[in-house]
């Protein structure tokens, strides 16, 4: 069997080079990366939220692109366009920075819905169509986008049918006080990315994405899964709540974390772990609780918090 635990750690002990102290957001992003799925990073700037993309690209070896939306983008800026050569009398098809293996959009909510939905595709297909062609983007395709949730001048908020496509979502959060000094200590001569080297290869990457998938879960811990994004949809605080692709990133992302911790099935635990960050964006809050700063993610830990959990059970 492929040992998906020690390709994990090689990733993540990498990565740890350059984010000092996000041991947690560092394992939730290698995990959305075993589970083919795209993160939304969501934090004020200055974090090191391009970093982790840097870090997580260079680690395994890929194809980096770094895509900065701005309202004045549009979606040829991001897919790409096909220019008419003279020489040859056809078109020829310029590919847009998107055709990249792990795509880094920075600042997401700045572009307008129409450049927005560009990405729709790419996402959740891993193609682009332009011009009526169809183009197939190289793996392991990750999207990671970021925004600033802080400053809303000048930005489009995301449509849910976007935000529904990312896996996961994750805040990194202010360092440590000696977090900081170590941040310090180790830019004194040269940013840590510069001498960030590969650890992984695509090729090992794609096994281990492969074999996660046969992680075992056991049927009662299937049925946490559901039962937990329904209650999700009849909470009275939730307008609108998760669809069913938030059941199926818990049951992608259990089995990642479970192969993350040396295991071979899934426990209530990983269920729970990993709640807030797939839920939290597919959670639209009511109106009466948005005016009390109700929380997507308190209400996931609510409905934690009073949902049975499935006990030990034999396997047959």
């Amino acid at each position: 069997m492929v040992d998906v635990q020690a390709i994990a750690n090689k990733i993540v002990e990498n990565v740890e080079r350059v984010m000092v102290g996000k041991k947690q957001s560092v394992q939730l992003t290698v995990l959305g990366l075993l589970c083919q799925g795209h993160m939304l990073i969501e934090d004020v700037p200055g974090v090191g939220k391009t970093m982790l993309a840097k870090a997580l690209s260079k680690s395994v070896g890929c194809q980096f692109q770094r895509i900065q939306f701005t309202p004045d983008m549009l979606p040829s800026d991001v897919t790409g366009v096909s220019v008419f050569n003279q020489k040859t009398l056809e078109f020829e098809f310029r590919p847009g920075p998107i055709h990249a293996q792990i795509v880094l959009v920075d600042e997401i909510n700045r572009a307008t819905p129409k450049t927005q939905s560009a990405m729709l595709e790419a996402m959740e297909e891993r193609q682009v169509t332009v011009d009526g062609h169809t183009y197939r983007l190289g793996p392991p395709f990750m999207v990671l986008a970021t925004q600033n949730p802080i400053e809303y001048e000048g930005t489009f908020p995301l449509p849910e049918a976007q935000l529904d496509r990312f896996m996961l979502r994750i805040r990194l959060g202010y360092p440590e006080r000696h977090e900081e000094i170590e941040i310090l200590d180790r830019q004194q001569y040269i940013h840590p990315i510069n001498t960030l080297e590969q650890k992984v290869t695509v090729e090992e990457l794609q096994t281990a994405q492969e074999a996660i998938k046969k992680i075992y879960i056991d049927q009662k811990v299937k049925e946490y899964m559901v039962d937990l994004v329904r209650q999700t949809r009849e909470h009275p605080d939730v307008y609108l709540g998760s669809s069913s692709r938030g059941a199926l990133a818990l049951y992608r992302l259990g089995q990642a974390r479970a192969a993350l911790f040396g295991r071979d099935y899934v426990l209530p635990d990983d269920v729970k772990a990993l709640a807030g960050a797939a839920l939290g964006h597919r959670i639209i809050v009511g109106p009466a609780a948005r005016i009390k700063d109700v929380q997507p993610e308190e209400i996931v830990q609510e409905i934690l918090n009073r949902l049975p959990v499935p006990g030990a059970q034999v396997r047959g």
